[in-house]
């Protein structure tokens, strides 16, 4: 039985049609399937700037392939533009508003299959998220990367801006040549151009089955995306034919190979913070040790900015995401037998993906590591585990021990960095940013970009039970847990310790005996800040991190 059949079929629904001719749909569109779009469209993110084109794409292919499109929207967050204020609170906490209000509009108007178009950070896994717990014929077409911008002849992309500014700040550069980064690394619309979250994210939905080839690394500028798009609306169709969901793609092997994927690509770290909402949602049991268990065992073959200087419009000419997966099958990592929304496996979906540049997708047997890229640590001061982008690390700081900086805040800390009172060695410490303790588990793009652009990225770490932009590099340590707010150790550092972190060792380590830490509980109070509003909701509902920050059901 189709969805739509609950809705407009039948004499008893009479009404509910006489409010679809108040919309101008005729007889003949409503005998169709009924194809929900929900678009993400908006005119303050640059990556959904050009959805309404995605959009009127998307429509055209369901509407060839003999269904009726019906869009309704989605919200999204653009992470620059909030970074490093109150606006970044309200950053993840959007994906549980997304899902949740797909999951109303769905279930309220009874669509019989559904095209996703997000793009950014809290967007493409709030849809994920959305999808499986909706579990009706389901494709994912996003709006494509940004191409990347050129200042002094070289590539560049919005980590660069950040840390244009730390460098700015330590007189490594003019105001004039600031401007210049200001005006030209950001050229287009389009999630931006390295391998931050969003393109972390549309990547691995290629990777989870639910997004067509190319998803990930077709540009936002290119005509190829709105082909693409096309593609997609007619390729739900098919779905609903066949009656492929969701569920039936996004099993626990997808789940596995998007892991695999993750750590071969160079993923965001938020990742870790997604893949575990999403397999929540999917009924999947997701194991963070797992993590390094996979990490170990797979090469990390791409180095996109901020790692390396290569782009998504670079990823995309080399092979796209298909020959990432065709050079790491070869070693025998993933389960290809999983199905995808091209009605096909993977194992069928990249028999002839080819690796067009090993400069920009390394071939297995000289990898950039052996080891993925990224890395779950554990230790006295993170006892749940954290989370560190270990590609993106200098070799210098896979092993560093220091005195510890502590903050309370991200606003404190960056005064103290641009004060000139972090040095060589140290170890900075923001605390009380997690997901609760913030609450909204604040991404610190500006402390990590200021100690980058100061030239600093390979003397000193940061540690937090917040989290890091993708765009971050350095010995950038988030996800801590448990969190401040809720009595983690992070909340009884004291300034001087000293912090041991060992990455290839999963290991981090508080060097304060146990009893001092016994005593320290007793004396030191924890602090609990004053919100009103969702935050204050979602500060009451979300887990810790190592759960995927998810609202407790």
């Amino acid at each position: 039985m189709m969805m739509k059949e609950k809705v407009v079929d039948g004499f008893h629904n009479a009404p509910h049609r006489s409010l679809y001719h108040a919309l101008g749909y005729t007889e003949e569109e409503m005998a169709r399937p009924l194809i929900g779009v929900v678009c993400s469209y908006n005119e303050i993110v640059p990556g959904h700037m050009n959805l309404d084109k995605i959009c009127d794409a998307v429509k055209m292919g369901i509407a060839m392939a003999g269904g009726t499109p019906i869009t309704f929207p989605a919200i999204t967050v653009c992470d620059g533009i909030a970074m490093g204020h109150v606006g970044m609170k309200y950053s993840l906490v959007t994906r549980d508003l997304i899902a949740d209000s797909t999951e109303a509009m769905v279930m309220a108007h009874g669509f019989d299959g559904l095209v996703m178009i997000p793009n950014c950070d809290k967007n493409v896994p709030g849809l994920l998220m959305a999808a499986a717990r909706l579990n009706i014929p389901t494709v994912f077409v996003s709006g494509g990367p940004m191409l990347a911008g050129r200042v002094g002849g070289k590539k560049r992309s919005l980590s660069s801006m950040f840390e244009a500014v730390g460098a700015y700040n330590a007189g490594k550069i003019s105001e004039c040549e600031l401007t210049e980064f200001e005006k030209k690394v950001c050229p287009t619309c389009g999630s931006c151009s390295g391998m931050y979250t969003a393109n972390s994210m549309n990547c691995l939905t290629e990777v989870l089955g639910m997004g067509l080839r190319g998803n990930g690394t077709i540009p936002a500028v290119y005509s190829a995306r709105i082909e693409l798009a096309k593609h997609a609306g007619m390729q739900v169709m098919e779905l609903v034919k066949k009656n492929i969901r969701p569920r039936d793609i996004m099993t626990a092997a997808a789940i596995k190979n998007a892991i695999t994927a993750d750590m071969a690509l160079g993923c965001s770290t938020n990742s870790m913070l997604h893949l575990p909402a999403i397999a929540n949602e999917c009924g999947v049991e997701f194991n963070l040790d797992e993590v390094n268990a996979i990490s170990e065992k797979t090469p990390n073959l791409c180095h996109l900015a901020p790692a390396g200087p290569t782009y998504m419009e670079d990823l995309n000419e080399a092979g796209g995401v298909y020959a990432v997966l065709a050079e790491i099958d070869k070693l025998g990592l993933l389960d290809t037998s999983v199905m995808t929304v091209t009605g096909k496996t993977m194992a069928e979906n990249i028999k002839d993906a080819k690796n067009l540049d090993d400069s920009v997708i390394r071939k297995v047997d000289n990898p950039y590591s052996q080891t993925g890229g990224i890395a779950v640590l554990r230790g006295n001061l993170a006892p749940d585990g954290c989370v560190v982008k270990r590609s993106a690390v200098a070799p210098e700081m896979l092993v560093h021990s220091g005195p510890a900086k502590v903050f309370e805040s991200e606003e404190e800390c960056i005064a103290a960095i641009y004060g000139g009172k972090i040095q060589k060695g140290d170890v900075v410490v923001i605390r009380y940013e997690g997901p609760s303790g913030g609450p909204g588990m604040r991404e610190m793009l500006s402390p990590t970009s200021a100690i980058a652009g100061m030239g600093l990225d390979k003397d000193v770490a940061l540690i937090t039970d917040g989290r890091f932009s993708g765009a971050t590099r350095g010995a950038s340590i988030g996800h801590v847990s448990p969190e401040a707010v809720s009595g983690g150790p992070i909340a009884y550092v004291k300034e001087g310790d000293i912090i041991s972190i060992d990455i290839p060792s999963y290991s981090i380590k508080l060097e304060v005996s146990d009893e001092e830490m016994e005593k320290r509980k007793k004396e030191m109070t924890i602090k609990k800040k004053e919100v009103s509003g969702y935050l204050k909701r979602y500060a009451a509902m979300v887990s810790s991190a190592d759960k995927g920050a998810i609202i407790n059901k």
